[in-house]
This record gives structure tokens, C-alpha cells and sequence, in this order.
């Protein structure tokens, strides 16, 4: 009796020992946090300052949106990369290589002098600078387990989530108060840090460098023009009436030639540069729809207010980033909500709530009018925010939490490459559908305000009396002008709420889709295969 009751009285004791957290291991997790935040900030920081490095470079209108484009492209092809190269090389190698060159890229934009170069700059950062982000979920189901994931899902959701919400809003800052180039010098002294505690505090896996000597040359070409081309298409597409377009037609052929090469090779090397077999868990697949999803409520929405702002209320991209920064501090404040209820609720109640949040606020701006300002759209985004942040957490956790630890490299490249494709097929998609809804919109609004009919000759002669002292002639002409402009801003507020209507029913599907997953058992505790060799 008395064994027993020592026996009993131990076991609590050692639980502290089991779930504490290594503070070499926490500082070297956070590093790589900070760096996955850097990345994924540059992917939109340009957004709101392309006009001004347009001047600076002397760019045209087709060339500047490479900027974006570009880094886009060569991120897509290394998200999914990442997990060979981690395995290969080990998490240390891989991340310190990846900061390093993210920083020096980051340097070597803000010394451009031409488009042209700016153009190879942002794709050597974007594609450098993708190894860092997969690393990091990775990292955290390898290194915490149980309780402590309860509050690394949540911060690792809360970077992803927020740096490109509030990317425009940095951006669009430093370019006001200093210039275009600070949107690149910012990531300097930063990643020099990040480079330097990678190499000094990360240390948890080991290389095989045998793999290199079964690399995949075939399999790496057909995933590049395989993704590589579809986030042109996706990119593009919209702008240049799809496949209208020569350049758009050619790099949708060379998609589709580089999936047939990319997924042969993946059924049939040795050595995949991408072992698709992951998606023979239940869990992970449906994970990575929602996270597809995710990406598109995520990217689209952060694209769809910006626009709205500046194209219907005339906002400068300071005033767009104080409007959008609401969502932002709401993921902020919601990510720790977030991460205690992933451990005494249910993560598919969570996500159901999650997505209910969210088409609830899409479905609040279905009411838009060119009226609507800050305090229309402050409680959508309240929604946005607090949806986002209850979602992130339970996908990620259901989707990588049932798989084996050897896995989760992989597993985390191709889970961050769905994200980044949803929000390029919804960013196309919203594209198409606006521009497509505001034609439509433009032919009905003009047959109501043809000539004859009543309220618009009233409204035309109330325009004609405004510009009385333009002269005769001159007055009418620019009430005309001013009559097509309303009526074209009419049809693009029109066709934001067709877009908010679509985005609803999207997020209104998923909150019950979310009871086909399994909820996954309580994770193991890093060590042995989870652990992958060395340690503090």
C-alpha cells in the first residue's frame, strides 16, 4: 500500500519535467517564427507601394506588377521544396541558408537600379526566403508536445495570419516616412539576427545527406513550370482576359506539361522531391482544403477592402492600413482565446464557429454602398479577425497532429503551399467575378439612366445647374462625365457585395464541412524518431 501511494505521489512530479520547456528551445523557435513573419510580410509589404517603386524604377504598368509576381512565383516552388531540403540538410542548415539569403536579397533590392534587376532580386527572396516558412510548423510538432502546443499553434496562426493583413500597412508607413526602399533595408538588421540565432540555437535534427545524391532533377523542373506557371496564370489571368493572352496561354501550357512530369515523377523516383503520400491521412487532406480555403479568405479579403477603399472611397494607403489594422489587433487578441480552447474544446466545434464568424462578416457587406467607411466595416472586420484566429489553430492542429513525426517536413511544405494557392485561385477568382459582375452591372445601370426616362433626366439637369458656369455646351458635357462616373462607381460597389455574396456561401459551406474530419489523438512527446536526433 505504501509503494503504491509513493508510486502515486511521483507521477505528478514528473509531469513538470516532462511538459517543461527548454529555454534553448523556445529562443531558437521563436527565431524562426520571426523569420517565417519576415517572409510571409514581404509576400504583400509592395502591395501598397507599387506606384512608388514604379517612379523610382522607371517602370511600365506590365512590368511593376512583376515585383509581386516574381517573388510569388519562385516562393511557391520552394514552399513545397523545403521539406526534401530539410530532411537533407537538416532544419539548422536549411534555415540559416534560407535567413542569410533572405537578407542579403532583401539588401540587393533596395540597391536596385532597374526593373530588371529588382525583378531578379524579389525572385531570389521570395524563393530563399520560402524555406523558412514551412520549417516553422514543422518545428512545432516536432519539438511540443501536448499542453505546450496549445501555445505555439496559436503564435506560429497568429504570424501567418497577420503579416499579410497588416503587410500593406507597413508598407504603405515606410514609404510615406522614408521611401520605397525601406520596405527592403527593414529586413536587414532584423535577419541578420535571425541568421545568427538559427546557426547558434537551432539544433534538434540531423542531416542525411544521402538524399542529395538521389535528387530529383526531373521531378524539381516539373514542379517549378508546374507551379511556377499556374501562379502566372492565376496572377495574370484575370488582367488580360485569361487565356486572350499569349503569355498567359504559354504558361498555362507549361503548368500543364510540368504537373503530368511532376506527378509521374513523384509516383515513380526513388526519391521524390515531394512525397505526395501524406494525403493518404484523411485528416491532412481535408486539412489542407480547409487551409486552401483559409488562404483565400485570407489573401482575398486582405485585397478586396484595400481596393474597395481606395477605388470607391479615394483612401491614401496610410488611411487604408489604419481601416485595415482592426483585424489585425483582433487576431492578436484572439490568438491566446485561441489557443486555450484547442485544448478543452472540441477543434471541429472551433472551426464551425470559426467559419461561422467569418461568413457572418462576409456576409454583412453584402449590404455595400460607396457610403461605407471605417465604422461600417469595423465590426466585418472584428469578424474577419476573431474567425481567422479561431480557424488557423484547430486546421493546423487536426491537419499535421495525426500524422508521424518523420512526416511532418514534407507534410508541412505541401500544408503551406495549399494556403499560398488558395489565396492565388481566390484572388483570380474574385478578379474574374468582379470585373465580370461590374460589365453586367454597367449595362443594367445604363439602361436605367438612358435618355427619356424620368429620374435620369432630373438627375442629369441637376448636374448640368452645377456646372452652370462652365458655360452652355461645356455644362452638359460635364454632367455627362460626371453621370458615367457615378454610374461606374455604382457597378463596382455592386459587384464588391456580388463578391461578398459568393465569399458567404463559401464560408457558410465550410462550417459544416468541418465535421468530416476525425479529432486526432493526443500528441506524443518529442523524442526518439519524433525528436530526430540531437538536442540541447
Amino acid at each position: 500500500m505504501t509503494d503504491t501511494t509513493m508510486s502515486a505521489a511521483a507521477a505528478p512530479r514528473q509531469m513538470p519535467d516532462e511538459e517543461r520547456i527548454d529555454p534553448w528551445r523556445v529562443a531558437a523557435f521563436l527565431a524562426m517564427v520571426f523569420g517565417m513573419f519576415m517572409a510571409i510580410l514581404d509576400i504583400q509589404i509592395v502591395s501598397a507601394s507599387l506606384a512608388d517603386i514604379q517612379a523610382g524604377l522607371s517602370a511600365s504598368a506590365d512590368e511593376i506588377s512583376w515585383v509581386q509576381t516574381a517573388y510569388l512565383i519562385a516562393e511557391v516552388v520552394m514552399i513545397p521544396l523545403s521539406g526534401f531540403l530539410a530532411r537533407a540538410l537538416s532544419t539548422r542548415v536549411l534555415f540559416s541558408i534560407s535567413a542569410a539569403g533572405f537578407t542579403l536579397a532583401s539588401a540587393l533590392c533596395a540597391t536596385a537600379g532597374s526593373i530588371e534587376q529588382m525583378i531578379v532580386y524579389r525572385a531570389i527572396q521570395g524563393f530563399i526566403g520560402g524555406g523558412m516558412i514551412p520549417s516553422v510548423f514543422a518545428a512545432s510538432f516536432t519539438l511540443f508536445p501536448g499542453r505546450q502546443r496549445a501555445i505555439v499553434t496559436p503564435l506560429i496562426g497568429l504570424v501567418a495570419t497577420i503579416a499579410p493583413t497588416i503587410g500593406p500597412t507597413v508598407g504603405g508607413w515606410l514609404t510615406q516616412a522614408f521611401s520605397w526602399h525601406w520596405l527592403f533595408l527593414v529586413n536587414v538588421f532584423p535577419g541578420i539576427g535571425v541568421t545568427l540565432a538559427a546557426v547558434l540555437l537551432i539544433d534538434f535534427d540531423e542531416p542525411d545527406l544521402a538524399l542529395l545524391r538521389r535528387f530529383d532533377w526531373f521531378g524539381l523542373a516539373g514542379m517549378a513550370g508546374f507551379l511556377g506557371g499556374l501562379e502566372y496564370v492565376l496572377e495574370e489571368g484575370p488582367n488580360h482576359d485569361w487565356f486572350d493572352e499569349r503569355a498567359v496561354l504559354m504558361c498555362a501550357i507549361v503548368s500543364a506539361v510540368g504537373c503530368v512530369l511532376f506527378f509521374w515523377r513523384a509516383f515513380t523516383a526513388p526519391e521524390p522531391i515531394v512525397d505526395i503520400w501524406a494525403y493518404r491521412d484523411r485528416n491532412f487532406t481535408l486539412g489542407s482544403l480547409f487551409q486552401f480555403v483559409m488562404g483565400v479568405g485570407l489573401y482575398g479579403l486582405t485585397y478586396l477592402y484595400p481596393v474597395y477603399l481606395a477605388r470607391v472611397r479615394g483612401y491614401d494607403a496610410m488611411m487604408i492600413g489604419e481601416t485595415m489594422f482592426v483585424t489585425g489587433i483582433v487576431m492578436f487578441f484572439t490568438a491566446p482565446i485561441s489557443g486555450k480552447l484547442s485544448v478543452s474544446m472540441d477543434p471541429r466545434i472551433m472551426m464551425m464557429i470559426g467559419f461561422g464568424a467569418f461568413a457572418l462578416g462576409t456576409w454583412m457587406v453584402t449590404g455595400l454602398t460607396a457610403e461605407w467607411d471605417f465604422w461600417e466595416l469595423f465590426v466585418p472586420q472584428i469578424l474577419r479577425g476573431a474567425g481567422l484566429m479561431l480557424c488557423m489553430v484547430p486546421i493546423t492542429n487536426l491537419a499535421l497532429g495525426t500524422l508521424p513525426v518523420h512526416e511532418l517536413k514534407n507534410a508541412s511544405g505541401l500544408f503551406n503551399l495549399v494556403r499560398n494557392l488558395g489565396g492565388a485561385v481566390g484572388l483570380a477568382v474574385i478578379n474574374t467575378v468582379l470585373n465580370h459582375r461590374m460589365d453586367l452591372h454597367l449595362v443594367r445601370l445604363h439602361e436605367r439612366v438612358a435618355e427619356g426616362r424620368a429620374v435620369a433626366e432630373e438627375m442629369l439637369a441637376s448636374m448640368t445647374a452645377q456646372f452652370a458656369d462652365y458655360g452652355p455646351g461645356l455644362d452638359q458635357m460635364m454632367a455627362l462625365k460626371r453621370l458615367a462616373a457615378l454610374v461606374r462607381r455604382e457597378a463596382l460597389v455592386m459587384a464588391f457585395a456580388d463578391v461578398f455574396v459568393v465569399l458567404t456561401v463559401l464560408f457558410g459551406a465550410l462550417t459544416f464541412a468541418a465535421l468530416l474530419l476525425h479529432k486526432p489523438k493526443a500528441a506524443a512527446a518529442p523524442g526518439g524518431p519524433a525528436g530526430g536526433g540531437g538536442g540541447h
